[in-house]
């Protein structure tokens, strides 16, 4: 259900604004949109687990709250970020 660090590190490096960016939030989406996509098939499988269910919920949470954030501070930046993802709003 999580990520391995070899996935983590393309994210950073495909997400990344500058050199040695880590917690940027376009880097912290990235990571998200990931970990949400591999949560959601588990979930697919395992209908009964609600104990990941509220950890999905909590991560698209975390997750709308950085893209609100980008979106207050950057119009363009959200717009390409979401582009990127294929986010939808």
């Amino acid at each position: 259900m999580s990520i391995t660090p070899e996935r983590k590190a393309e994210l950073i490096s495909e997400y990344k604004t500058k050199d040695g960016d880590t917690g940027s939030p376009e880097v912290q989406v990235a990571i998200l949109s990931e970990r949400i996509s591999n949560l959601t098939e588990h979930l697919k499988t395992h209908a009964k687990d609600f104990h990941s269910r509220r950890g999905l919920l909590v991560m698209v949470g975390q997750r709308r709250r950085l893209l609100d954030y980008v979106k207050k501070n950057d119009q363009a930046r959200y717009e390409s970020l979401i582009g990127r993802l294929g986010l939808r709003r």
